[in-house]
């Protein structure tokens, strides 16, 4: 089924929405718990978390951490995610459908990364000339605040309505519902069908060819390899 309705822009989530690195965060969050010597790991709060800013993430992995503590994990996060060795990959998809979708739409990323792993992940997967904006938790309120929308709105120059966003967990579908956007889930990333079942979505699908079926795109007609990784 194809939507009826117009949208201009599209604001996408990145990690496990675009980027294939739903893995990476949970090791790096992994690592830092074994640095800092905490025993109460456990990987379904992990990939609960992904989407919110990262120290709000690592608290709520960290029930029990101090603030010091929670210094440390963030410290240890940023050293594993960050490191040169640690590269972010596009799902194939997404690299697929990228440059079409630029053709019809205005693309925008709202992200809980900090602008300094964004960069590298944009610079990582050549993707960064998709997007006309981009907003990260170092220039707006993090999700599900709905300051990324509307800041992107704003320069956009369109309404919430005008846009929908796409993401791989409740933290995207319910930022999107406090902006008063639509909203559509993807399965790819952190949060299964279930838990998104729980959050405002127009549809739910399986990933990012889905979504260009959905908006009535029947298949790329450009260049189908434009974001490969740097070698």
């Amino acid at each position: 089924m194809h939507i009826t309705k117009t949208y201009q822009a599209l604001i996408f989530d990145w990690d496990g929405t675009l980027a294939d690195s739903i893995g990476q965060i949970v090791d790096a969050m992994y690592y830092a718990h074994q640095q800092v010597g905490l025993p109460d790991w456990n990987p379904h709060a992990a990939h609960q978390v992904i989407g919110l800013n990262l120290r709000e993430a690592l608290r709520r992995t960290a029930p029990s951490a101090t603030e010091k503590q929670i210094d440390a994990l963030v410290y240890y996060y940023r050293q594993r995610y960050l490191s040169p060795d640690n590269r972010t990959q596009l799902f194939t998809e997404a690299r697929t459908w990228l440059p079409e979708l630029k053709q019809h739409f205005w693309l925008g990323i709202a992200t809980g990364k900090a602008r300094q792993g964004l960069t590298k992940a944009l610079d990582e997967t050549a993707a960064a000339p998709f997007f006309l904006s981009t907003r990260t938790v170092d220039e707006c309120a993090p999700k599900p605040n709905p300051d990324m929308v509307l800041s992107l709105c704003e320069e956009f120059g369109l309404y919430p309505r005008d846009v929908l966003v796409v993401g791989d967990t409740t933290h995207d579908l319910l930022m999107a519902a406090n902006a008063g956007a639509d909203a559509v889930a993807v399965t790819t990333g952190a949060h299964d069908k279930a838990t998104l079942q729980t959050a405002p979505h127009l549809t739910m699908l399986s990933g990012i060819t889905d979504l260009a079926q959905w908006l009535g795109l029947s298949q790329p007609t450009h260049n189908t390899n434009p974001t490969a990784p740097h070698s």
